[in-house]
């Protein structure tokens, strides 16, 4: 390296990609945008956390009704049991009617063939 005159010195060393103190701003910007994303998940997560939690962890709430609608279903409650009750009679008396018209009846003995006393 002797014979180089300091021009060829120059040339010979190797140049920084950069000029020194210039950083591009394109890599300043990818800089920018890692180091806020990262903050977002640092600052997000736990906030996201606490708001699931608020809504997660809440008891249920339970509709409290009215009085006049509590009578008014305690009503309509009764009125069905009423009518469960009447239909299973009406039911009944349909089972006990088909079970008679079913059944052969009997011919009283020497009336011939038009009996006249049929109950």
């Amino acid at each position: 390296m002797s014979g180089l005159t300091p021009v060829a010195l120059l040339l010979a060393q190797p140049m920084p990609p950069f000029p020194p103190g210039f950083i591009p701003h394109e890599v300043v910007e990818i800089v920018q945008s890692f180091f806020i994303t990262v903050a977002v998940i640092a600052l997000g997560i736990p906030l996201m956390r606490a708001f699931a939690r608020r809504f997660v962890d809440r008891p249920p709430v339970t509709p409290v009704l009215a009085a006049n609608v509590e009578n008014r279903l305690e009503r309509i409650e009764q009125a069905v049991e009423a009518m469960a009750i009447e239909v299973e009679r009406i039911s009944e008396s349909q089972r006990y009617l088909t079970k008679l018209m079913t059944e052969p009846r009997a011919l009283p003995h020497g009336s011939g063939n038009r009996p006249d006393n049929v109950r």
